[in-house]
């Protein structure tokens, strides 16, 4: 329901801006701009879902071998504890959180590719024990939150982009998305566990928080150790590793429980092809609302309005720049990421504004991209507040990149 809202919201707000820039401003071309947006952005959607196909058919046929060669019921022994805590609602060593698990990790370690297809297929076992297929399950909110909130280890791609754009240091933002996505993490996770009274001081989620937040530190310092160059080349190398030995361990995994794995594979495959197909209407439909939002001006406007309210009360608005990611980075994955790359283009990837730019477009994921996608793979409608969750994760993540910025960079 409240992505009904919102893509409606989109659409009319586009059309108000755009009769005033015709009326106000006599710009006739405004009109033309919003039609194109709708052509363009619908060709987007399509390509994106086109070019998911491989990737599910793939990770979904590896993911069918993880499942039937036992692996996710080792997963789910180590984690479980923690994971029963947090779903309840799912009974205790179900399937069907091993694909939750993978992908979580998957986020951790950036690997975008593997974690969409394994995150699927987690929603789809989910689905299977919702009471209500039409309604969000408590189990597919905490998730979907948790996928929105972005934690990240590794930014690989971000780094890349700095890079290419000549950043004397592509690496420099590494700790702070690194923190900033933590923070946002633990919000979104507050979040969730106030609608559904989750209780997060309990011993057991204690202990596991407590774990990852020492694992974050102990990272963070290691990587304090090094130069950005063996950050950049650690990182880069580390995530690429373990991508291509998480497919091997399948495989042996498949050997070693005497499974025909090319068979085993292709059965999972092809489910793989079917939920590509069926995201299609899904993503094009909020990619042109997004699209004609972005094109009517309201997206500047927000802007304007932000940096007019901070320079009044007299705040330092030198981040004001970069808040065109921020905004957009909920909204579209692929327009956050020109906005930033526009924004390292204009000020340099070594400004401030840059660097800012760049911790806001890893400071959190894409909350509605995410929410169309995984939603619409299993035709569920009604998200109950898993909209507001995931926004209050974003905002903690824009608020902790902002200041971390300050902290890093100026």
């Amino acid at each position: 329901m409240a992505l009904n809202y919102i893509w409606i919201g989109f659409f009319l707000i586009a059309f108000v801006f755009a009769l005033v820039k015709l009326i106000v401003f006599g710009d006739q071309e405004v009109f033309t701009k919003l039609f194109d947006a709708t052509i363009d952005s619908s060709k987007l959607g399509f390509e994106i879902s086109l070019g998911l196909t491989g990737v599910l058919t793939f990770w979904m046929g590896l993911l069918n071998i993880a499942e039937k060669s036992g692996i996710t019921k080792i997963m789910i022994r180590w984690f479980g504890p923690f994971l029963v805590k947090l779903f309840p609602n799912i009974p205790k060593n179900h399937p069907v959180f091993g694909p939750i698990l993978l992908n979580i990790t998957a986020n951790m370690l950036n690997l975008d590719n593997a974690a969409t297809p394994i995150g699927l297929k987690a929603m789809e076992g989910m689905q299977e024990l919702n009471p209500d297929k039409d309604k969000a399950s408590n189990a597919q909110i905490m998730f979907l939150v948790l996928n929105t909130s972005g934690l990240t280890i590794l930014p690989i791609n971000i780094m890349v982009f700095r890079a290419q754009l000549g950043a004397a240091n592509p690496a420099d933002i590494f700790i702070p998305i690194l923190i900033a996505t933590f923070f946002s993490t633990i919000a979104g996770l507050i979040a969730v566990a106030v609608y559904q009274k989750i209780n997060l001081l309990d011993k057991t989620v204690l202990i596991y928080l407590g774990s990852l937040t020492a694992f974050i530190v102990g990272m963070i310092y290691y990587f304090t150790t090094l130069d950005k160059e063996q950050i950049r080349q650690i990182s880069t190398l580390a995530s690429h590793i373990i991508l291509f030995t998480l497919i091997i361990v399948f495989i042996l995994m498949g050997i070693k429980s005497r499974l025909n794995v090319y068979e085993t594979f292709i059965e999972g495959a092809k489910e793989g092809f079917k939920v590509a197909v069926k995201i299609i209407p899904y993503l094009v439909a909020m990619l042109v609302g997004i699209g004609v939002f972005r094109q009517s001006g309201a997206m500047g406007f927000i802007v304007d309005g932000i940096a007019f309210i901070f320079h009044s009360v007299g705040m330092d608005t030198r981040f004001v720049d970069a808040l065109p990611t921020a905004i957009m980075k909920p909204l579209s994955g692929s327009g956050a990421r020109a906005m930033m790359i526009e924004t390292m283009n204009a000020y340099g990837a070594d400004s401030f504004v840059g660097r800012i730019a760049s911790v806001l477009q890893g400071s959190t994921e894409t909350t509605f991209y995410v929410l169309a996608v995984y939603f619409g793979a299993v035709n569920v409608r009604n998200t109950r507040y898993a909209v507001v969750c995931g926004l209050i994760a974003d905002i903690v993540g824009i608020i902790a990149a902002i200041s971390i910025g300050y902290l890093f960079f100026v």
